[in-house]
C-alpha cells in the first residue's frame, strides 16, 4: 500500500470479482474507486447479466468503472485452471452468487485458500451462515423479511425503498470487514473470509425500531401510522406545499430555529404566542399550527421560499427526482459527479463515493469495460503464455480481442 500523497489508498491491491448485478460490483466499485486492481470475471457468453437488463444497461455503467473485464468460462476445467492462476497472486477475490454456486465449481474460499493462503474472500449473500442461508434472496426480499419495507410503507401496504439500499449497504459492510482483515493480515499473512448477508443488513437499519419495542412493550407500526411529531417529537418537521405544487421539508429543531423561522416570514404573532415558545407546546399545537404554516408556505414558490428558509438558517429539503441531481449545483461545485462514458456516446454525470479525503481524489481511471474487452491482458499478467490463451480464444472457453 503506497503512502505517497495524492496515492489512493488501496493502490497495489488486486481484486477478482466474481460478481454481478448490484451487490458484488457494489463491493468492487468501492474497492476499484480507492486504488485496487479489479478484474471483472465474466461469462463468456454475455457477461454480467446486468450487461443486457432494461433501461439501457444504466446500471452497469454505475456499478463497473474503473474495472477490467476478463471473460472467461469457469465451468470449463481449462477455464478453472486459468482462474486459479489469477488467484495466486490476487489479494481479494468476492462473489455475489446463489447460495453454493460457487462451491460446486470448486473455487468456494477454501480451495482458493489452498492456492493462495493470504486470500481475503468476501461473499456476500442474502443470509449469513444458519438456519436460512440456503434461502436465494434479492435486496426486495431483504426488504420484506427484515422490517425495513414494513416501516417503510403505509399500515398494510410494506414498500420497498426506492434504491437498491440492501444490496449496496451489505456490500459495503462486507468491504469494512475486508479493510478489517487487510489490517489483521498485514500482521499475521493470514487471509480470511467475511460474509456479509442481506437479511442482516435490513436487520441492522431497524435495529432503533426493535430498541424501541424493547423499551416501550408495544409493537412496531409504520412511520406513516406513527405520525411525523411522535417518531421524531418535532413540532414542525414536514413537508409544507408550494406555490407551483412542489413540497419543501421543513424540520424546526431548536427554540432558536422557531424564532429566526418566525422573524424571516414576519410572523411576530407567533413568536410571541405562549403556546409556541417551546418544542412540546409547538407538538401539542400541531393541530391547528400546522395548517397556518402550510398555508403560508403555498404563497411562495419553490425558490423563494428555500431562500427565506437559508436567510432563516433553519434545516430544510426540496423533494427531488433522482435526474434533477444531474444539474445540482453542490454536487457539481465540489466534483461529487463523475463523467463517466456509457452507450450510444452518452457521458453520465454519476456519482462518486460519498466521502472526501484530505489525501487523494477520486476520478475514473478506467471506463466501464467492454465484454472481455482485458481477457488477454489479465492472462498475460498471469503468466499464461500467448499460445494457451489463444488457445482458449480459440475453443471459446475465454473471450476478447484475438490480438
Amino acid at each position: 500500500m503506497s503512502s505517497e500523497k495524492n496515492a489512493l489508498p488501496l493502490q497495489g491491491l488486486k481484486v477478482l470479482e466474481l460478481g454481478h448485478i448490484v451487490a458484488g460490483p457494489t463491493a468492487s466499485l468501492i474497492l476499484a474507486d480507492l486504488g485496487a486492481d479489479v478484474v471483472k470475471v465474466e461469462r463468456p457468453d454475455g457477461g454480467d447479466q446486468i450487461r443486457q437488463m432494461p433501461g439501457g444497461a444504466s446500471g452497469f455503467y454505475f456499478f463497473n468503472r474503473n474495472k477490467r473485464s476478463l471473460a472467461i468460462d469457469l465451468k470449463a476445467a481449462e477455464g478453472k485452471a486459468a482462474f486459479l492462476a489469477l488467484v495466486k497472486s490476487a489479494d481479494i477475490c468476492l462473489d455475489n452468487y446463489s447460495p453454493g454456486a460457487i462451491e460446486r465449481l470448486g473455487l468456494g474460499y477454501e480451495q482458493l485458500a489452498a492456492v493462495n493462503p493470504r486470500l481475503l474472500y468476501l461473499s456476500v449473500k442474502g443470509f449469513l451462515p444458519g438456519p436460512y442461508e440456503h434461502r436465494p434472496s434479492l435486496d426486495e426480499l431483504a426488504q420484506m423479511m427484515g422490517g425495513l419495507a414494513f416501516m417503510t410503507g403505509p399500515s398494510g401496504r410494506p414498500l420497498r425503498a426506492g434504491a437498491s439500499i440492501i444490496d449496496m449497504g451489505a456490500a459495503t459492510y462486507g468491504v469494512i470487514g475486508i479493510l478489517a482483515a487487510l489490517h489483521i493480515r498485514n500482521a499475521t499473512g493470514r487471509g480470511q473470509k467475511i460474509t456479509s448477508g442481506l437479511f442482516e443488513t435490513s436487520v441492522f437499519w431497524v435495529g432503533q425500531w426493535m430498541a424501541r419495542a424493547v423499551a416501550t412493550g408495544q409493537p412496531s407500526f409504520p412511520m406513516a401510522e406513527i405520525g411525523q411529531s411522535v417518531r421524531m417529537g418535532w413540532g414542525v418537521f414536514h413537508l409544507f406545499p408550494t406555490a407551483e405544487g412542489e413540497q419543501v421539508f421543513i424540520g424546526i429543531t431548536s427554540n432558536a430555529h422557531w424564532e429566526r423561522f418566525c422573524r424571516v416570514f414576519e410572523r411576530g404573532e407567533w413568536a410571541t404566542d405562549p403556546r409556541l415558545d417551546s418544542n412540546e407546546k409547538r407538538v401539542a399545537a400541531q393541530e391547528w399550527m400546522l395548517p397556518l404554516i402550510r398555508e403560508m408556505t403555498a404563497a411562495f414558490h419553490s425558490e423563494a421560499l428555500q431562500a427565506r428558509l437559508e436567510k432563516a438558517s433553519v434545516p430544510y429539503a426540496p423533494v427531488r427526482r433522482p435526474d434533477q441531481l444531474l444539474d445540482d449545483p453542490h454536487l457539481i461545485k465540489t466534483g461529487q459527479l463523475m463523467d463517466v462514458p456509457m452507450a450510444e456516446n452518452r457521458v453520465g454525470r454519476l456519482p462518486k463515493l460519498p466521502f472526501q479525503s484530505s489525501d487523494y481524489d477520486f476520478s475514473m481511471r478506467r471506463p466501464p469495460p467492454k465484454l472481455g474487452e482485458h481477457t488477454r491482458e489479465v492472462l498475460t499478467e498471469a503468466g499464461l503464455p500467448d499460445a494457451d490463451i489463444d488457445a482458449l480464444l480459440q475453443i471459446g472457453v475465454a473471450a476478447g480481442s484475438k490480438t
